[in-house]
């Protein structure tokens, strides 16, 4: 009997489901006669391969917590594009709010090993950081000692209210199912006339709510983070309730190609190896080499993150 909450993950499904998103837009006109007939072909032999591919098998739920103590000691490493990518917008947008206006109290929600509340300790300001990961915090307070970090959750953030100019919080709200009692966290803690900087994450599924990143739990077997992709009208939503208003959106496209013709990313120092039987519970990435054309058409002008910037009702 499977754990309660676990996913069933069969590779042969996530690489139809690519195929599939394809040739959908295919038949909207994106693409050609001789692309919709090469991913038909490609299905019929993958469907051949279903033996070689495996089963895949179930990925147990692990808090959030634990998945990023598991990650906590290679997690600052090359390699992460979305942080890559994500962090430059994010400190422009801090500069840009903070500017030459002399140290300010500042939040990071869910700082990780510190990464946003390093550039805000380096421009001089006061920087308080809230984790749930214990290991995530060892990190962040063995880099920056002038700041403070504390465990907490971001539903029941530990400070007062009226405490801090600015909350920042990146790529964490993908963990929460409710950004309801959140954003009121971040309200609570703000003085009035304050800034909120957020990113969030816009999954690895096209089209799915759901974000399963799955990895190996310390005792070897397959877990994952349960995730939830929020609409950007969800964010508009709950923020405008709250007094806040909307200052900037984006939504950065990923790359494209998303991968090569060998089914790696483009940066990427080693060739990725292809998804086998013996695999188990397929890594996502093992199998794009299987399908290279049909991942760079599922994920073409899918966006990557999300970035907010909201201001405080004075």
């Amino acid at each position: 009997m499977t754990e309660p909450g676990a996913i069933y993950q069969h590779p042969l499904a996530y690489l139809l489901g690519l195929h599939g998103s394809a040739l959908f837009r295919a038949f909207a006109g994106e693409y050609d006669r001789e692309f919709t007939l090469a991913r038909l072909a490609e299905v019929r032999a993958l469907l051949d391969a279903a033996d070689e591919l495996g089963p895949g098998g179930y990925a147990t739920p692990v808090s959030a917590a634990d998945g990023y103590r598991i990650w906590a000691p290679h997690y600052d490493g090359p390699g992460n594009a979305m942080v890559d990518r994500e962090g430059p917008r994010i400190r422009a947008l801090l500069d840009g709010i903070l500017g030459d206006g002399g140290p300010r109290d500042v939040l990071d929600a869910a700082c990780g090993t510190g990464r946003h509340a390093a550039h805000l300790v380096a421009g001089g300001h006061r920087v308080t950081g809230v984790d749930s990961t214990d290991a995530m915090l060892d990190v962040a307070r063995a880099k920056l000692p002038g700041a403070e970090f504390l465990l907490g959750d971001l539903h029941a953030l530990p400070l007062p209210d009226d405490h801090v100019d600015l909350v920042v919080c990146g790529l964490a709200l993908a963990h929460v199912p409710d950004l309801a009692p959140v954003f009121a966290e971040f309200v609570r803690v703000l003085r009035p006339g304050g800034h909120l900087v957020l990113s969030d994450a816009r999954g690895y599924v096209p089209g799915g709510r759901h974000y399963p990143v799955v990895f190996e739990r310390p005792d070897g077997e397959p877990g994952y983070i349960p995730s939830w992709i929020h609409p950007t009208s969800r964010y508009l939503e709950v923020a405008l309730a709250l007094g806040l208003r909307v200052r900037h959106c984006e939504e950065p496209l990923g790359p494209h190609p998303r991968v090569d013709a060998t089914g790696t990313p483009p940066g990427d120092t080693e060739p990725i190896a292809r998804h086998v039987a013996a695999d188990g519970v397929p890594d996502i990435w093992s199998l794009h080499p299987w399908a290279p054309d049909a991942t760079n058409a599922a994920f073409r002008d899918k966006p990557h993150f999300i970035v907010w910037h909201f201001e405080l009702d004075a």
